[in-house]
């Protein structure tokens, strides 16, 4: 009872024993040896060749393992070991292991798995030649753990999960465009690979049977979900640094970048969405989709609609708890259950079967008490397993509540979140549709000021006219006038001085009429005088009174006259007067009108200045336009020359990618032809060039370049084409040497081309080093040329002979090595591999006896045709020559060239 009490104590508690037989004896050597053990137990386990998916406690163990060690120098020692070469299956689930390491593992995995760089990239080549099963898959798995193990060693900054806030981010780019420029084209390389991966592996599965309940198709599927993971972070890193980059470089820079992210942003989606419906993902990980729409990054507003792709993984796929106690448990049981076997050998299996059962031997029944023990002991026994199932249930329970409360939670996270989306999408779209109102009501008011600025400048155009034609008629008027003033003024002068005269004339008349009047005064009072002397001397002489009373008549007489005179020139100075006035009243009346005239100019003459600013400000703003639409022109035109360089580009892209095709490989031509496109090529760039230069010196006469690139893409295509197929016809050594020569050319344009499509290098662009290629494949292309019309007569015999000397020696050497081969063959190989060898080898020797015969047919057929053309006279005799020379020295190639197959 004491040894049944004691280990239903031990069972009861198994964990704290376990983990203190882990923790106790043997000191630091045994415990490192002893997990040493367990690590590579547990990457065996994980590691081997089943077609079944890596179970996650495995992976968990070496995980921890790398912690522990802080290193992964267990791992490689025991991964160096597996045949990984030779299995497919074995490889692929190391790959998904490595992968795993380099995510979660310690930082100094990274460090202790470059030394093995290059064994995996040897081991994915090797892989890339098995078409069939894992192969393609090892080997493009592979090709993405190297690229992660580059892309984190050149960006140490980033951890192995990729997991990293927007200040760390900032921080990994220096805050330097040029870095944040790389390390986008770095993560677009890094998320190709993963892509990559992605798509072999779903056009590996047969997609229209549940691939995801079976075995095989969960072990291919495992990795994917270390593939979501990065590819998640990654997205959201390439769209933050492309609105990064854009809100400092401009658009036109980031073509590339926006066109490598669209591809990848479509296949993307389309792989989240393709995963989101397999049943193996649904239980493991929920897997994020991306927007309907990608990402605006012209418009730097739309960083803030962009939502980061969040991967959940719930708790009870990933319960870090949940297996390692379980396998403490069952090592402990175990433990407990082999402890309990050996009492059982050595005491008996139980009380009933105990030889020392002395009750049972004597045959004496149990007591009571032994009775009521045994019930209470299986009384407890059932307790403590129901309590275990409680217990059990209680843990699964709470595993699944965790996990539903962790699915809960995220789905009200992601509720939260679409809600603050929603409600900034609201506000968003509540301004831009009070932009919008505002636009509008700008655009209404810019088309009423516009129609009134166009009805204004109708009318002030009509005006304008009116007050030309006015203005013209106040110039002929106010000339007029002038004309009149300088004659009015004249006349003014001419009355001024009749005046003057007049008024000196009245004045004149004046004195005289004093005078006259004070003649006639003192006249009279000498008369009186005289009268008072002729009364006084009456008396004394009558005579002399008759005589003084005629003298009085006549002197009355002239008085009278003199009056009437007077009386006329006052009348005469009264109309002068008049005169006067008049002319004065029209004077100032001229000089009223002329001061009303000057007004009048002044102030046309003001209102004419302001329609003239108001002309030279629309004039301005015409100008402005204009040249706001030549510099789009210049952009159009720029545009164009970029697409149509792009589109020569992808020409001759596409003949230098039929070079290297298979289905090429058949196609000839002769040399000829080939100098006929070359000279093409030639004078299309020398035109070229004329058009260039001309685009350079004038931007807007991008009209004749652009077909001289279409016609360049064209020819030089045509030219690489032709080369290739004359390569196929033409000696080893200048077949090759045309082949690369094409190659080079194709280049060289290609460079010229990307040149063109750069601002920045348009005008450094040139097209010498096309035409020096062009040129150096004419003189390989007139190296290929028949000869024949060139050979002397008497030169043409011992070129032949010298072809075909030089055609029987590759023939016996040919037959030399056939034999020495036969030899190796018979002394190596038994059996059925000897028997197809050899039947190979005398197939050989029988072709080189036919080469051989038809050599020497060749060689009396060259005989005849050289004798018979020494008999032909003149150009006759040359042209059968020249034929005989060139068939001869093309039958002698052809066999030389046959003797080096056969020898490879």
């Amino acid at each position: 009872m004491d040894r049944v009490s004691s280990s239903m104590k031990q069972v009861s508690n198994p964990l704290p024993k376990v983990l203190s037989r882990r923790a106790g004896g043997g000191g630091p050597d045994a415990e490192r040896e002893s997990f040493e053990r367990a690590q590579t137990v547990s990457i065996n386990k994980a590691i081997n060749a089943q077609e079944v998916a890596v179970k996650e406690k495995h992976a968990r163990t070496c995980i921890l393992g790398t912690h522990h060690e802080k290193g992964a120098q267990t791992f490689w020692s025991v991964v160096n070991r597996l045949p990984l070469s030779g299995n497919a299956v074995l490889c692929w689930k190391f790959c998904h292991v490595f992968h795993k390491l380099l995510r979660d593992g310690h930082s100094n995995v990274l460090k202790d798995s470059v030394r093995y760089k290059n064994e995996l990239s040897d081991m994915s080549r090797m892989w890339g030649h098995l078409s069939e099963g894992y192969g393609q898959l090892c080997s493009i798995y592979l090709k993405l753990l190297r690229t992660k193990m580059e892309f984190h060693t050149k960006n140490p900054r980033f951890p192995g999960n990729l997991q990293m806030s927007d200040r760390q981010l900032d921080e990994a780019g220096e805050n330097d465009v040029n870095n944040f420029f790389q390390l986008t084209v770095e993560m677009f390389d890094y998320l190709e690979c993963e892509l990559n991966l992605f798509q072999t592996v779903f056009s590996s599965l047969d997609m229209s049977r549940s691939v995801s309940v079976t075995a095989t198709g969960q072990c291919r599927l495992a990795p994917l979900i270390q593939v979501i993971l990065d590819c998640s972070h990654l997205y959201d890193y390439t769209v933050k640094l492309l609105f990064k980059l854009h809100s400092c470089l401009p658009a036109d820079t980031l073509q590339g970048h926006r066109d490598r992210f669209l591809e990848q942003f479509r296949k993307l989606k389309d792989l989240f969405y393709r995963s989101s419906n397999l049943q193996y993902f649904k239980r493991l990980i929920q897997i994020p989709q991306l927007p309907e729409n990608p990402p605006n990054f012209l418009r730097a507003s739309a960083l803030s609609e962009h939502i980061s792709p969040v991967v959940v993984i719930p708790a009870e796929a990933s319960s870090p708890d949940s297996e390692p106690i379980t396998d403490l448990v069952e090592m402990d049981t175990a433990s407990q259950s082999l402890f309990d076997n050996k009492f059982d050998d050595i005491f008996g299996s139980s009380f009933s079967s105990d030889p020392f059962n002395f009750n049972s031997q004597n045959g004496m029944n149990k007591d009571d008490k032994d009775r009521l023990i045994e019930q209470l002991y299986g009384e407890i026994a059932a307790l403590k397993e129901e309590l275990e199932n409680f217990k059990a249930e209680s843990a699964r329970g709470a595993v699944q509540l965790r996990g539903r409360a962790s699915e809960l939670e995220a789905e009200l996270a992601e509720q939260r979140h679409l809600k603050q989306q929603a409600q900034d999408e609201s506000e968003f779209l509540r301004t831009e549709l009070e932009e919008l109102k505002k636009q509008r009501e700008d655009t209404e008011k810019a088309q009423r000021s516009l129609t009134e600025i166009e009805r204004r400048a109708q009318a002030n155009e009509q005006r304008y006219s009116k007050l030309k034609e006015k203005y013209s008629e106040l110039v002929q008027n106010h000339a007029d006038l002038l004309r009149k003033n300088a004659e009015v003024t004249k006349q003014v002068t001419v009355a001024r001085q009749a005046q003057g005269d007049m008024e000196r004339e009245k004045k004149e008349l004046e004195d005289s009429f004093q005078r006259v009047s004070e003649q006639a005064q003192r006249k009279s009072q000498e008369q009186a005088e005289v009268l008072d002397t002729l009364k006084r001397e009456l008396a004394a002489s009558r005579q002399e009174l008759q005589v003084l009373q005629g003298t009085l008549e006549s002197s009355t007489q002239v008085g009278v006259e003199q009056s009437t005179r007077i009386a006329g020139l006052e009348q005469e100075k009264v109309s002068l007067s008049r005169a006067a006035e008049r002319h004065g009243e029209e004077v100032a009346a001229l000089r009223v009108e002329l001061q009303q005239l000057r007004d009048t100019l002044s102030h046309e003459q003001e209102s004419r200045k302001m329609e003239l600013e108001v002309l030279q400000t629309q004039l301005r703003e015409k100008e402005s336009k204009e040249q706001v639409l030549q510099q789009r022109l210049a952009e159009e035109q720029l545009a164009l020359l970029q697409g149509t360089a792009r589109e020569a580009e992808r020409m001759v892209q596409d003949a230098l990618s039929r070079l290297e095709d298979p289905t090429h490989i058949g196609c000839t031509s002769s040399a000829d032809c080939l100098l006929s496109r070359t000279l093409a090529a030639s004078e299309c760039v020398e035109r070229l060039r004329d058009a260039h230069s001309k685009y350079l010196s004038n931007r807007s006469a991008v009209g004749s370049l652009l077909p001289c690139l279409a016609l360049f893409a064209h020819l030089v295509s045509d030219t690489l084409l032709q080369g290739s197929a004359t390569s196929h016809v033409a000696p080893m050594e200048p077949a090759d040497r045309l082949l690369e020569m094409c190659k080079q050319c194709g280049s060289e344009a290609l460079s010229y081309l990307r040149a063109l499509q750069d601002p920045g290098t348009v005008e450094g662009a040139d097209c010498s080093p096309v035409m020096t290629c062009l040129g150096r494949i004419s003189a390989i292309g007139e190296e290929l040329r028949p000869r024949g019309l060139d050979v002397k007569q008497e030169e043409l015999g011992d070129l032949v002979d010298k072809e075909m000397a030089a055609t029987a020696a590759a023939i016996e050497t040919a037959s030399a090595r056939i034999e020495e081969m036969l030899s190796k063959a018979r002394a190596g190989d038994t059996g059925v591999k000897l028997e197809v060898n050899e039947r190979i080898l005398g197939s050989c020797t029988g072709l080189m006896q036919a080469i051989h015969v038809l050599v020497l047919a060749s060689k009396d057929l060259q005989r005849e045709i050289v004798e018979g053309g020494r008999v032909s006279q003149g150009q006759g005799c040359r042209q059968g020559a020249g034929r005989a020379w060139g068939s001869g020295c093309l039958t002698a190639g052809g066999h030389r060239a046959l003797a080096g197959d056969v020898l490879l």
